[in-house]
């Protein structure tokens, strides 16, 4: 369970025909990483694709925003992906010559209906004051007038100039996130302005001949228009489906985006004139779900799981229980344990809520993470974490005594500020049994390699001198431990290595590693601190509820203090819990030099409903 497991190696012999069908099977199940045979290379039809992938692109360009969204049904049947593809491009300029003019019809009724819009909030503004649009509508060539938006927050410098000479007549106003200018000028004002305006992503409208001089009149006239031009892009999204269904356009853009896909993420196959042979690996620990997704595919095709090629690098798993997986977070920071190291997760589903818990110390506030953990979880994995972190925060603040930071409950242990001594001292030997853990994971690591015998003739005295040290702190005899596990890493490296010199070499090295992990150690003051700390934060909600001096003042305080800590703490707790495991642990054994497992991305979505 805390080593990690390779990925299983598999073999499909598929009729070269089926590839593609194969290809989408075995990349739904998300258990799949492709990794061809040595000497493997692209299939010789890829090159051929590629030039018409290219056209489809082409194609994608101009059309894609008319081209039907859902129920994309690729091919079932078998056929050569070339000749796939060249029927789909068939069908798809077929179906965009008759298409093209019921898509500048559609685009002509949405520019109609998005002009409308404007002209709608242009006359609720401008039809309450002396502003006569039909007038302005038919102003002769020597004035132009014109609608300007823009967006909210940038002005043109026409509409800075204000009543500067030269400058054309403005009537500004601003709603809905937009800037609105309707201006009178001549010629060039006008070209100079609108320059300016689209350079800001704005737009241009001339007045329509149609406004009249009365509000309401016109505010009747757009809503009809409005109308009329929903109901001409309606129906034109209505022949655009039924020429899409006509032309077998979902069939053809499934094959053609299929084929894509393939060479996104395909980079070799070793294939025949006949067949084609699919390799990788996968992280389903038994052949069913594989099975099962080529027998439901109906390719022609042989599954089999030998033994992975000589000298291949199989990607790795971690295999946690349920409980344990989202802290595999942690491990995942600094890569993928390799075969031969520790994967730390169940270790971590302890220690992690821990430390975060004894920083955190409050029933309340521990019970409102956790309930926002659990709330969150499915949108956000890492919000598990949360869940274990303030129930241990709710478990810390009974011994505390703390409750949205009053002192409602008598401290099974201690109340922080009255015995920081102690709060400091036990996240110190939580520290070191931590920091032990590590070194015996290191231990198992050196077993895994075959290398157990060298590391109990010397970093096992390193661990004994470590735990001597720690105890010699408070009982004088394990001094003597800690010499004797001294001497035991130094001559254990003399031993080993065959040499006198390796023994003074062995010694300097012990030094500064012993240094490092006690150094390490004192590093876990750091949850006490913050464990003080937060402790202090609590009595100054409570002293600030005491001075409001009345009751509803108090209440405010007490909910608002109680937000500021949890906000801010959890940010602060959550990175030094971070940092210890990261920094502090995980140097006593992890250097993540696996391999990770990267699943072949499935298809797109909308290919995964089986074809009718």
């Amino acid at each position: 369970m805390m080593r990690p497991r390779p990925a299983r190696w598999f073999e499909l012999l598929v009729a070269r025909e089926d590839t593609t069908l194969a290809l989408a099977a075995l990349a739904a199940t998300g258990a799949v990483e492709l990794e061809a045979r040595s000497g493997a290379t692209p299939p010789a039809s890829f090159a051929d694709l590629r030039p018409l992938l290219q056209q489809f692109g082409e194609l994608a360009l101009r059309y894609r925003a008319f081209w039907p969204r859902d129920g994309l049904r690729p091919s079932a049947f078998p056929e050569p992906p070339q000749r796939s593809l060249q029927r789909g491009l068939q069908c798809i300029r077929a179906w965009a010559q008759v298409a093209e003019p019921l898509i500048r019809r559609r685009q002509q009724a949405e520019a109609e209906r998005d002009q409308l819009v404007h002209w709608r909030l242009a006359v609720a503004q401008l039809g309450q004051g002396s502003v006569d649009l039909a007038q302005a509508a038919s102003a002769g060539p020597p004035l132009q007038v014109r609608l300007f938006v823009w967006p909210r927050g940038a002005a043109p410098e026409g509409v800075e100039a204000g009543e500067r000479a030269g400058a054309p007549l403005l009537r500004t106003f601003h709603t809905e996130g937009q800037h609105y200018a309707l201006a009178v000028g001549d010629a060039e004002q006008m070209q100079a302005l609108a320059q300016q305006v689209l350079a800001l992503k704005g737009q241009v409208y001339e007045l329509p001949p149609w406004l009249g001089p009365d509000r309401a009149g016109n505010e009747a006239a757009i809503e009809a228009r409005r109308l009329a031009a929903q109901a001409q892009e309606d129906a034109a999204r209505t022949e655009l489906a039924a020429l899409a269904d006509r032309h077998r356009l979902h069939t053809a853009l499934a094959d053609a985006e299929r084929l894509q896909w393939v060479l996104d993420n395909v980079r070799a196959l070793e294939s025949s004139p006949l067949f084609t042979w699919i390799t990788g690996w996968t992280s389903a620990p038994d052949p069913a779900p594989l099975e099962q997704a080529v027998e439901e595919s109906g390719v022609r095709a042989l599954l089999h799981f030998p033994p992975p090629p000589p000298g291949a690098r199989a990607p790795l798993l971690l295999a946690n229980p349920p409980w344990a997986r989202p802290f595999e977070v942690f491990s995942r920071a600094l890569g993928m344990p390799s075969g031969t190291e520790a994967d730390p997760s169940v270790l971590l589903a302890l220690a992690v809520p821990l430390m975060f818990g004894y920083m955190f110390g409050d029933v309340g506030q521990g019970l409102v993470i956790a309930a926002a953990g659990f709330a969150l979880r499915r949108r956000w994995p890492l919000a598990r974490l949360f869940i274990a972190g303030g129930l241990s925060a709710a478990f810390f603040g009974v011994l505390f005594g703390s409750v949205f930071s009053l002192h409602l409950l008598h401290p099974v242990w201690v109340a922080p500020l009255d015995d920081p001594l102690a709060v400091l001292v036990a996240p110190l030997v939580g520290g070191a049994l931590l920091l032990a853990g590590g070194l015996l994971l290191a231990a198992a690591q050196a077993h895994w390699r075959g290398e157990f015998g060298t590391w109990l003739g010397t970093d096992a005295g390193l661990l004994v001198c470590y735990l001597g040290t720690i105890v010699g702190l408070v009982w004088t005899p394990a001094w003597l431990a800690a010499g004797a596990g001294a001497l035991w890493f130094c001559l254990g490296h003399g031993v080993h290595r065959r040499s006198v010199a390796a023994v003074a070499t062995a010694l300097a090295e012990g030094v500064e590693r012993l240094l490092q992990i006690l150094i390490n150690t004192l590093s876990f003051a750091r949850v006490g601190a913050f464990a003080l700390a937060h402790a202090g934060l609590s009595s100054a909600i409570v002293a600030l509820m005491d001075a409001a001096g009345h009751p509803v003042a108090a209440a405010t305080v007490l909910v608002i203090g109680n937000l500021v800590v949890i906000a801010l703490e959890g940010l602060v707790v959550s990175i030094q819990t971070t940092r210890l495991v990261l920094f502090e642990f995980f140097a006593r054994f992890l250097e993540a030099q696996g391999r990770v497992f990267s699943p072949l991305p499935p298809p797109p979505s909308s290919f995964q409903e089986s074809p009718s």
